[in-house]
């Protein structure tokens, strides 16, 4: 029977699936009607689910549904009473209006319970997010319960499996995570036969599709062996919900609900044999099986034969498809059936006995252990046979004899002999016991078990000597002694095991510690850095610390080849060879080169670097020196250091890849803009110049003759229409200068009313009506700057205040010094400027709110890049008393030249 403490449940492991429980709560509820083909059932199914639901009250509501003109899912859709359903929204892309689910609306509306079919769905440029699974999830995040479809093809790690069984490769995948992210997940399942006839019968596809998906995707062949990964994919997920439920409620028991095996490796030869055995019988119960090695504190003393060859059978078994683990503990029984609970094993294999059996007595045996705590799990002793003899590697690894430590153990036991003599006349000769079991346990804590014992020895021998009469002999007159020395070296060689076993297991978690202290290290920094060249660098700089050996990150390049993007060594993966090797590593997703079982004559070990949706990139690690390799648990942490490095890979080149398509989107969003601008705004000019021009036109044909002023006026209308179409020309052509960085400013020591009285001319005959005070402070000399640039920024700056402020209303310009820089002010007296647009009215395309709202948007954005480019600022404020001030502030640097000439004025007087 097992202990009692073994049926507890662990603290840790339930405070976790707590918190991971609480968590949950606060999220909605995911869950996905699977199926293994289009066509069998699944939208179906969810809609009738959701009436139910709907019947029982549940607030149901229909975000997305694609029925792809099934009679049937239309016909349920329709059905009265219907349930509600969210609008679509429309989407522009490549001239086409695609119709997508509403993501903001469904987040308004919030229901209890949404319908979103379709989870593997991409969606049109220019929404919140490229992926309709995406959309799930932040559904989930708001509290909304969510039902959606997929199918089997569009798991993303079975995608090459599909691939390679039905020829169709699935461009729309979702994430496992999303799948195991489900709280519920209910199979659709149809026979393939039902299956075909219903795509006979025009329930699946339209009639013009039948023929071609019934002689391609829908082969019975493809449609048996989908249905196979369904059915096991929804086993797999099954079982995870049954695990964790005994996690969460702490049953540590196990359930034989699916077979699942485990074997026990060490360095025996006999191993090999369990392995394969292992396999045969895993393969006739379709079961999951691991091969488990617990390394012990006494086991971490192997010479380097055994751990070669633990390595082997690791290998071996992850060869014929079983889980290679490690693990680390004190107690082998103990460690294998902790982990057999933890993964609900109902089997465990171990090989018979084959030392003496006077070992069990003084070691303990690890099957009677096993045996006797295994409780409800079965336990199989089969008869192991040495593996074939391979090439001997010589002697085994024997460490270095210490001379000094068996000295210092003798000179240990003469000073605990000196003070024991001293001690001798008022002491009784048990404290003089004490004194020399004190010395064991020291020279154990210092040097081991050889040393101890020796040191358990000579005490033994001294106290004879010098302190048992006959004094200084070893002749002993009492014979009650003899057991007094058969106790006193029986504790003295039981204190030196223990302390000696303390000193393993203290060296053990200190190399735990040492690995856990450099993975985490790792972590840190590659969390905290950005850009894929600093990532690679600091990870291969970590493996040379930490492996003593060089190291690269190799990552594809355009054409799809490696190349070392950063490393220690640049010559790691120069050579053909060695790249050849890297490049089947990255293309299999497997380990290869030196210290694996494929092209282990290369010089260094290449890992691929895994993501999640397959491998980015390869480590390179070359030890040092060649000769030499990692063993299993440094090629664990290696392997753990791998992982790392490609998740923090993988993040930066989604980050990357999230910006361009940002970046895709701005653009897109800037083109759609300025098309839509630019078609209006030409439009309007366009057709009043074509009326002008055709009215004229006419009154030539026909002969009668318009009125003069009449005449006038059309001229007057087209010559106007013409400028403004220039102006919007002339907008376009320098924001593209600004864009390219063409525009080059000529700066000059010029007067600020020069400028302004340049920029009122341009636009005089549009500033009738309207009163201009102009106010320039007589301290503001010179001003370095482009004139004719600065005066496009009045135009501008001029032009937005007319055409944003009422007929006739004021226009106030003033100019002044502030310190070294040079301050220009517009004011006026329109509505002003809406809170939170401040900056925004300087945007590209931005129209704010206001009368006439003509142009492209541009006038502002161009101002600020010539201002900008100047090396000053322009801002926007509202005014107290009402309207908008917009500053203009450039800096004054250097020193004007002298220049006689009349003195400037303080003021200009109002228009």
């Amino acid at each position: 029977m097992a202990d009692a403490g073994d049926d507890r449940p662990d603290p840790e492991a339930l405070l976790a699936a707590a918190r991971e429980e609480e968590a949950r709560e606060r999220q909605g509820k995911l869950k996905i009607f699977f199926g293994a083909a289009p066509g069998v059932g699944k939208t179906y199914a969810m809609l009738k689910a959701a009436r139910s639901l709907r019947d029982e009250g549940v607030d149901v509501v229909v975000g997305w549904v694609e029925t792809h003109g099934r009679a049937e899912t239309e016909a349920l859709l329709d059905q009265p009473p219907r349930l509600p359903r969210l609008s679509a929204i429309e989407v522009e892309h490549r001239g086409r209006a695609l119709r997508e689910f509403d993501l903001e609306a469904a987040l308004k509306r919030r229901p209890k319970l949404l319908v979103v079919d379709e989870l593997a769905h991409t969606n049109a440029p220019g929404l919140r997010h490229a992926k309709r699974w995406q959309d799930v999830m932040d559904l989930l995040d708001a509290g909304i319960d969510v039902h959606t479809t997929v199918n089997v093809q569009h798991i993303e790690s079975l995608n090459d499996v599909v691939a390679q069984v039905t020829g169709v490769v699935v461009r729309e995948t979702v994430p496992d995570s999303m799948i195991e992210r489900a709280d519920e997940i209910e199979l659709i399942d149809l026979p393939p036969d039902d299956l075909l006839e219903r795509l006979r019968e025009g329930k699946v596809y339209l009639s013009e599709q039948i023929e071609r998906a019934a002689s391609s995707f829908f082969r019975k062949g493809n449609l048996i062996a989908l249905r196979e990964l369904a059915l096991r994919r929804t086993a797999e997920r099954v079982d995870d919900q049954m695990r964790g439920y005994m996690r969460a409620h702490g049953i540590q028991k196990t359930w034989a609900v699916a077979e699942r095996i485990v074997v026990c490796v060490g360095p025996s030869p006999m191993s090999a044999r369990l392995i394969r055995a292992t396999r045969r019988m895993a393969g006739g119960l379709k079961a999951e099986w691991h091969a488990v090695y617990v390394q012990t504190p006494a086991q971490a003393r192997l010479s380097q034969a055994d751990r070669e060859r633990v390595d082997r059978h690791l290998a071996l078994a992850e060869r014929l498809g079983a889980v290679p683990v490690q693990l680390h503990g004190a107690e082998v029984a103990a460690e294998v059936l902790r982990y057999a609970r933890r993964h609900n094993v109902c089997k465990i294999v171990v090989g018979k006995p084959t030392h003496p059996r006077w070992k069990d007595f003084v070691y303990g045996s690890l099957l009677d252990d096993l045996v006797r705590q295994s409780g409800d799990i079965d336990v199989y002793v089969i008869q192991g046979t040495a593996e074939a003899p391979k090439p001997d590697p010589g002697p085994p690894e024997r460490r270095p004899a210490r001379p000094l430590a068996y000295a210092f153990s003798a000179g240990v036991v003469a000073l605990c002999t000196l003070a024991s003599w001293l001690m001798h006349p008022f002491s009784d000769r048990a404290n003089l016991i004490m004194v020399y079991l004190l010395g064991v346990a020291f020279v154990a804590s210092r040097f081991g078990a050889g040393p101890s014992a020796l040191a358990s020895v000579l005490g033994v021998a001294a106290f004879d000597f010098f302190f048992v009469r006959p004094y200084l002999t070893f002749a002993v007159g009492d014979l009650g002694y003899l057991l007094t020395f058969a106790i006193m070296l029986g504790v003295g060689l039981v204190i030196a095991s223990l302390t000696a076993r303390i000193r393993r297991q203290a060296a053990s978690a200190s190399e735990r510690e040492q690995r856990t202290a450099a993975l985490y290290a790792m972590s840190k920094e590659l969390a905290a850095l950005r850009g894929i060249d600093a990532l690679g660098l600091a990870a291969a700089r970590h493996v040379r610390d930490v492996f003593d050996a060089d190291a690269a990150v190799l990552l594809p390049g355009p054409d799809g080849r490696l190349a070392v993007r950063a490393g220690t060594a640049d010559d790691l993966a120069a050579s053909a060879p060695e790249l050849a090797v890297a490049e089947w590593a990255y293309a299999r997703g497997k380990a290869a080169g030196a210290g694996t079982d494929t092209l282990p004559s290369a010089g260094a070990m290449h890992l691929p670097l895994q993501g999640s949706s397959g491998p980015i990139g390869v480590l390179s690690v070359r030890p040092r020196p060649p000769s030499s390799f990692l063993d299993l648990g440094r090629r664990e942490l290696l392997g753990a250091f791998a992982a790392q490095t490609a998740l923090a890979l993988e993040r930066a080149l989604l980050a990357r890849e999230a910006q361009r398509a940002q970046l895709r989107a701005q653009a897109e969003e800037l083109r759609n803009a300025l098309l839509s601008s630019v078609s209006h705004d030409l439009r309007t000019p366009l057709a009043t110049i074509t009326g002008a021009a055709g009215a004229l036109l006419d009154d030539e044909d026909e002969g009668a003759a318009l009125d003069p002023a009449v005449r006038r006026d059309l001229t007057q209308t087209v010559l106007e229409e013409a400028r403004r179409l220039e102006r919007l020309v002339r907008n376009l052509l320098d924001m593209t200068r600004l864009e390219s960085g063409a525009l080059a400013v000529k700066k000059e020591w010029l007067p600020l009313e020069e400028v302004v009285g340049a920029a009122l001319n341009r636009v005089e005959e549009h500033l009738e009506g309207r009163q201009v005070s102009i106010e320039l402070d007589r301290a503001t000399g010179l001003v370095p700057m482009d004139g004719v640039l600065m005066e496009q920024v009045l135009i501008n700056l001029l032009e937005n205040a007319l055409k944003y402020s009422p007929a006739g209303s004021p226009i106030a310009i003033r100019g002044f010094t502030e310190g070294s820089v040079a301050v220009l002010e517009i004011k006026d007296r329109g509505p002003g400027i809406a809170p939170g647009e401040e900056e925004a009215i300087f945007e590209k395309f931005y129209r704010g709110r206001g009368q006439g709202r003509q142009g492209l948007g541009l006038g502002l954005t161009i101002c600020r890049g010539i201002v900008a480019a100047h090396g000053g600022r322009i801002t926007a404020e509202n005014r107290p008393e009402g309207g908008a001030i917009f500053r203009v502030v450039l800096p004054i640097e250097g020193r004007p030249p002298d220049l006689a000439g009349p003195e400037l004025p303080a003021a200009a007087g109002g228009r």
